[in-house]
């Protein structure tokens, strides 16, 4: 509460500071330019500073010549509206509602504006006494000059205040910017010095970018707003173009708002209504062309905030600090949320107003799959390959997902009635997939919802192309081996519970889908009377599924019973497991007595690609095959 009193009541003060810190945004870059002139650093900002405020001082000027145009020129327009009013009453086949409305404000007005009856009595000056005093009316003499000077002063002197202020705010921040980074880092408490300051470097560096391409993008809305109303004819075509450009800082309905005026001018100044409709138009295709063509084009994402944030912001810092309250809420926010997730201590900015899920992308995964629903998980997969392969999907979010809900078993959270609505859902999906290729999108148009794009940031930071199987390629089916065409030559086994059977299901669609045939089984396909299903019926290659193995026993004993059921099938150890290393995996085959171990999809399918372009002597006992032995020939 004391925040809120003290923006409100200090806002002559911290309005200029919010002005000037958001031009310093702007400003920065132009800084960086001129210093790559070689201009030293007090000439640079004082030069971009004055060359900014002349063109802002030249744009008030056009808006105030705009202005006082249209203020000459309404009284043209009372004809033209009034015969407006008596097409619309034609058009509402007579009736006199509108009429009857008008007269009840009017009357209800006048009614509001008489004044006070007086007292019922006598004439007060009848039988009055001599000596009763008389009413005095006092009355202000009419201005002077100097008193009309005086007012013309005062109106100009708080805008002129308030400029000098943000003017030298503006170059004060720019001249101190580093010092002012280092005590922002002070007050925010961060231990690592490096990271933070790469942190806040950071921040600046895109606020910069962000508010001087927006104030680009919008000055060309503006623009073409202005540009077509002067086509079109509609009074004060400049002065709404500023305002279009002004107003499209309030984001979803600053277009809207700035639509208003021009279309009551274009009724007005036309007897027909087709400038009206021209203008509704003009503001129905550029709106969109901008905020659905340009801006995904040019931000790459959306600014950072969720829509309740943005109707939250707008609605408190209107209340603050009225119209300009109402334009700077947006720029604002942004800062705030842009610190959040660079500094530990204000984290909770991002929480409150960031377009962030809570959650990271396996985590949505894993509850929709707990939810038991596989739609939604669908519908957030299609947009994440709109920007990433199949296989990343899989590999980056559903197993990560997948390893959630081992976790949870393993601890005893999730009961067999959960952990089989985990496996059937997952299995919905993938049967969802089944007609999506794993190969990079072609398509221009990536990823726009912020779960996906959040979730594409993690994947492009932790995979690095290494389990991203869509750079393998895709076998033609009429060109492999007899022995690789009939049945399905690549089984894949979930290890020891359903939810590795579940991987087990993807590992196999992945591996279908570079044009080998492949199933999947359940652990219980391992069991003595079902083992025998994989003698020497046209399986190659058999893949072991774990999520997160930790008992060597149960894989060397599938192994052994692979192994005994088909000796010359390539047995592939697949092992999801969070940070395991190399040497890891190498221990883990040696103690398995696999032929290979893998650790992402990439791997199991180059193995089974390897196998197939590469012919090898039948293996036996202890035999191995890395992924370098098994690479395609050529």
């Amino acid at each position: 509460m004391s925040v809120v009193i003290t923006l409100y009541f200090g806002r002559d003060l911290l309005i200029p500071i919010a002005l000037a810190l958001l031009l310093s945004f702007v400003l920065s870059p132009l800084v960086s330019l001129a210093k790559k002139a070689r201009l030293p650093r007090g000439p640079a900002v004082v030069l971009v500073v004055l060359f900014a405020f002349a063109i802002i001082g030249g744009i008030g000027a056009v808006i105030a010549g705009q202005v006082n145009q249209l203020a000459g020129d309404l009284p043209k327009y009372q004809t033209t509206m009034r015969e407006k009013a008596q097409s619309l009453r034609v058009m509402s086949g007579g009736s006199r509602t509108l009429e009857r409305a008008a007269d009840l404000l009017q009357n209800l007005g006048e009614e509001f504006e008489k004044p006070k009856d007086p007292p019922a009595g006598p004439n007060p000056s009848a039988g009055r006494p001599s000596n009763a005093p008389l009413p005095v009316e006092v009355r202000q003499p009419p201005p002077s000059s100097l008193d009309n000077l005086k007012s013309i002063l005062g109106a100009l002197l708080h805008p002129m205040a308030t400029t000098g202020i943000i003017i030298v705010f503006v170059i004060f921040i720019l001249l101190q910017r580093e010092d002012l980074r280092n005590r922002l880092m002070s007050l925010a408490g961060a231990s690592d010095i490096q990271r933070t300051t790469a942190a806040l470097d950071d921040a600046a560096k895109r606020l910069s970018r962000l508010f001087l391409t927006q104030i680009v993008l919008n000055a060309g809305f503006g623009f073409a707003i202005g540009v077509g109303l002067w086509a079109l004819g509609v009074p004060g075509a400049g002065l709404w173009g500023v305002m279009a450009a002004v107003l499209r800082f309030v984001p979803y309905i600053g277009a809207v708002i700035a639509a208003v005026f021009p279309l009551l001018l274009a009724a007005a100044v036309d007897p027909g209504w087709t400038t009206f409709v021209a203008t509704f138009v003009l503001f129905a295709v550029i709106e969109p062309i901008v905020g659905h063509l340009i801006e995904p084009m040019v931000y790459g994402r959306s600014t950072g905030l969720s829509p309740v944030a943005v109707v939250v912001s707008a609605t408190f810092w209107t209340a603050l600090w009225g119209p300009i309250g109402l334009v700077l809420a947006t720029p604002l926010t942004v800062c705030l949320v842009v610190l959040g997730r660079h500094v530990e201590s204000l984290a909770f900015l991002d929480t409150l107003f960031g377009d962030r899920p809570a959650l990271s992308a396996p985590e949505l995964f894993y509850q929709r799959m707990l939810a038991g629903d596989p739609v939604e998980a669908a519908e957030r997969a299609d947009e994440y390959l709109r920007s990433r392969s199949l296989s990343n999907y899989y590999e980056e979010v559903a197993i990560r997902g997948l390893l959630l809900a081992q976790q949870d078993a393993a601890r005893g959270a999730l009961d067999e009635p959960r952990v089989a609505r985990i496996r059937n859902s997952v299995g919905d999906l993938v049967e969802t997939m089944a007609d999506v290729d794993d190969s990079e999108p072609s398509s221009l148009r990536g990823a726009n919802e912020p779960e996906a794009l959040e979730a594409i940031e993690e994947s492009d930071a932790g995979l690095s192309g290494a389990g991203d199987a869509s750079l393998l390629p895709t076998l033609d089916p009429d060109e492999l081996p007899p022995a690789w065409r009939e049945g399905a030559p690549v089984v894949c086994i979930g290890g020891r519970s359903p939810l590795d059977a579940a991987t087990a299901e993807i590992v196999a669609q992945v591996v279908s889908k570079h044009g080998l045939p492949a199933r999947h089984l359940g652990p219980s396909s391992l069991g003595r009377s079902k083992i025998s299903d994989l003698d020497a019926g046209g399986v190659r290659v058999v893949c072991l599924t774990y999520l997160n193995p930790k008992r060597a026993a149960f894989m060397r004993y599938a192994v052994r019973r692979l192994r005994q059921a088909n000796k010359d099938a390539l047995i592939i150890l697949a092992c999801w497991s969070p940070g395991s290393e190399a040497t890891d995996l190498e221990t883990m085959r040696q103690e398995s007595g696999a032929d290979a171990v893998a650790s992402s999809l990439r791997d199991v399918a180059e193995y089974c690609i390897a196998a197939v372009t590469t012919p090898r002597e039948p293996m036996v006992g202890t035999q191995t095959a890395t992924v370098a032995d098994c690479a395609p020939a050529g």
